[in-house]
């Protein structure tokens, strides 16, 4: 197998864990940088993400110019990854979700920040990119390189921006750390939430310390996702195509 094929199994993979998980719906994408053109990334074609094959996976300019797509049809947001990668060289895989959990925080004035020793990924604090800052009233969606590389500017040199009304952008050095970082995001939403509510009774709620996300941000390495990748492979019938952690 190719390192393009071993890639585009990857990122089938990383569709159909995201869906078993529910990051994903029936909407939201992951996408990965070409393994032999940085200029490019490769993008599965708009479909739901547990339904996605080899065969769905097209490869883009960074501008959002679909390469080999024949009667193909993107997706509409493919811009968001573009600008990403485009503005952040190091980023090797980018996932647009519209994870529940996440949007009170785009809308609330409350800031999402990491609870959990795992939260830690997400970083010291998520910002929100509010498009009609910009581009006044609008369906919200990310349809040009204009807005995706706006958002860009709000995503800063983090990995994780949430977006108001919509969702949330994340980046990762490569799948299987933007998967994690992807599902982590949501559990740390969600357990936020959860204290927020009990904080009313108790007046009490703790954050990670810098010095705690910093020591954290020390181990997120292969050891810190590929226990977990291997479980998600198995829970979305995938394989797993790595030597299983001891």
């Amino acid at each position: 197998m190719s390192k393009v094929q071993e890639i585009i199994e990857e990122l089938v993979t990383g569709n159909r864990i995201l869906a078993r998980e529910e990051i994903l719906d029936s909407f939201g994408h992951i996408s990965v940088r070409h393994p032999e053109n940085p200029n490019r990334y490769l993008l599965s074609r708009a479909r739901a993400p547990d339904l996605i094959e080899a065969e769905d996976i097209i490869t883009f300019e960074m501008d959002g110019t679909a390469v080999d797509a024949g009667e193909r049809k993107p997706y509409l947001e493919r811009y968001i990854h573009g600008a990403i990668f485009e503005a952040r060289p190091e980023v090797q895989c980018v996932i647009h979700s519209h994870t529940g959990s996440l949007l009170p925080f785009g809308v609330t004035g409350w800031q999402l920040k990491p609870m959990a020793h795992v939260g830690a990924c997400i970083g010291r604090d998520v910002p929100v990119w509010d498009s009609e800052d910009k581009f006044g009233d609008t369906d919200l969606l990310v349809v040009n390189m204009s807005m995706g590389r706006d958002l860009v500017k709000t995503l800063g040199s983090g990995n994780v921006a949430l977006m108001r009304g919509h969702g949330c952008a994340v980046a990762g050095a490569n799948i299987r750390e933007c998967v994690f970082r992807a599902i982590q995001l949501d559990v740390n939403a969600r357990l936020q939430k959860e204290a927020l509510g009990m904080s009313q009774l108790t007046g009490k709620l703790k954050f990670l310390t810098d010095g705690e996300i910093k020591a954290w941000e020390k181990i997120l390495t292969p050891y810190s996702w590929e226990r977990a990748w291997e479980n998600w492979c198995k829970r979305a019938n995938r394989p797993y195509l790595g030597q299983p952690m001891i």
